[in-house]
């Protein structure tokens, strides 16, 4: 008798587990993006401008150093932030600034942000600067995009490709 009842004790556990398997696997139902909407997604990685100039080191400053560290150039490794402003039909949608990886900030700025918008025709606008010696934005694309619902539409960044891409 105890042995029946452990089985269906198992059993009921067996199947509550496998009830509750089955509606999370369909509900609650998740929404990609609302009815009538697209989306805007920011995905790059890209290394900035180096902060300031390679300086020459003096021959005082060389004699200082050990035979197997002297460079006559002292460069340094820190990058500039990427500062990325994105507008839409010419109001101001994004903007944020993505700080270069690493310890010795000697890495890529890597961004990546989704933005829902309606669906239809507008006007996108994206400036981004890596320098950051350069006042205001040393790149810029314009371009009239028309998602339809559901649609992805794209902002790279690639400075071999001339800048920035919007697919």
């Amino acid at each position: 008798m105890a042995e029946a009842t452990r089985i269906l004790g198992q059993a009921a556990l067996y199947a509550l587990f496998a009830l509750l398997i089955g509606y999370f696997s369909s509900a609650p139902r998740y929404r990609h993006l609302e009815p009538g909407q697209a989306l805007l997604r920011l995905s790059f990685s890209h290394p900035g401008k180096i902060m300031a100039d390679c300086r020459e080191r003096n021959a005082e400053e060389l004699a200082k150093m050990p035979a197997n560290m002297r460079q006559a150039q002292d460069c340094p490794r820190e990058r500039s932030p990427v500062h990325v402003r994105v507008e839409l039909d010419g109001a101001p949608l994004y903007d944020a600034v993505f700080a270069p990886a690493g310890l010795k900030r000697d890495g890529a700025a890597a961004g990546y942000r989704r933005l829902a918008i309606n669906a239809g025709e507008h006007h996108l606008r994206v400036r981004l600067n890596d320098d950051a010696r350069l006042e205001g934005f040393n790149y810029e694309r314009s371009e009239t995009v028309r998602p339809v619902a559901g649609q992805v539409v794209l902002i790279d960044f690639s400075a071999d490709r001339g800048g920035i891409l919007i697919k």
